[in-house]
């Protein structure tokens, strides 16, 4: 093996013992002390049941939910929580596709403007700005249509222009929150390997947020198993998919439905069960 092949990848995300809470009176906590790392070029993925705190963690990391305790740091510095004013330049370099793309993009703005953003989050780096068009061609939209409107396009459309826009900032790190929920089925496992791709040749890193396992196990590097705010699991993909060691890893995977000509389904875990998962030391390789 070359020393190139062999030397290690830069760190993009540094996250430690992660804690997000909610209210004041009675605080929920919805993220209690989870640690990882992405590394350039690294695809990790979270995956867990809904309101595991998969959604807060990301938040977390990208500046838009305050931290209760631990510290999140891209490529060396802290993540400073999003303000009114402009964000410093370099954090421009952390770049969010939100499940609902009709909540970050300005129904007034035609969207290639809002694409060029993008593009000049990316020179205010000293980066080389892109095409509006070049994104939109790259996602899979004609590129004339940067002179529509979002309104002029269906749900799917706007998360794909949503994801435009995000990659032309020409992020070190991308967080993807469900960004594929809104596609149909027949391109959802593209789009997420088309994210994987580029955030890859860019030298980038992506968190990876999605309730489809299958399209996980297709694309992530790693995967994090949350429940209840924890990390119960964690380690290669091909790992964990081939040999899940913890209990509520295995009920989820075993919840993927799979063809065995009997149409059978799940059965839901027992309150005993459940309660197990969160007593069951975490699985951390």
């Amino acid at each position: 093996m070359s020393a190139e092949a062999a030397s290690p990848r830069s760190t993009v995300l540094e996250a430690r013992d992660l804690v997000v809470r909610y209210g004041r009176r009675m605080p929920l906590t919805a993220v209690d002390e989870v640690s990882f790392d992405i590394h350039e070029g690294e695809t990790v993925a979270l995956v867990g049941e809904s309101g595991s705190g998969k959604s807060s963690v990301a938040r977390a990391v990208a500046g838009i939910e305050k931290l209760a305790q631990g510290t999140a740091e891209f490529v060396g510095s802290p993540v400073t929580p999003l303000r009114l004013r402009r964000r410093r330049a370099e954090l421009t370099g952390i770049q969010m596709v939100f499940q609902d793309p009709s909540t970050s993009l300005n129904p007034r703005r035609r969207i290639g403007g809002q694409i060029a953003d993008g593009a000049s989050a990316a020179r205010a780096r000293g980066l080389e700005g892109s095409d509006p068009r070049e994104w939109l061609e790259r996602v899979g939209l004609d590129p004339a249509a940067v002179t529509r409107f979002p309104h002029e396009f269906s749900g799917g459309q706007k998360q794909r222009i949503a994801i435009a826009r995000a990659l032309a900032a020409r992020p070190r790190l991308l967080v993807a929150d469900e960004p594929i929920s809104a596609l149909d089925a027949s391109t959802q496992t593209s789009v997420a390997a088309l994210m994987r791709d580029l955030v890859s040749e860019a030298g980038a890193g992506m968190l990876f947020i999605s309730h489809d396992l299958a399209v996980v196990r297709r694309i992530a590097d790693r995967t994090l198993v949350m429940y209840g705010g924890r990390v119960l699991e964690a380690g290669g993909t091909a790992r964990v998919w081939a040999d899940p060691q913890h209990p509520y890893t295995r009920s989820l995977l075993g919840a993927i439905p799979e063809p065995d000509g009997l149409g059978r389904i799940p059965l839901a875990p027992s309150a005993e069960e459940r309660a197990s998962w969160s007593t069951h030391p975490p699985v951390i390789d």
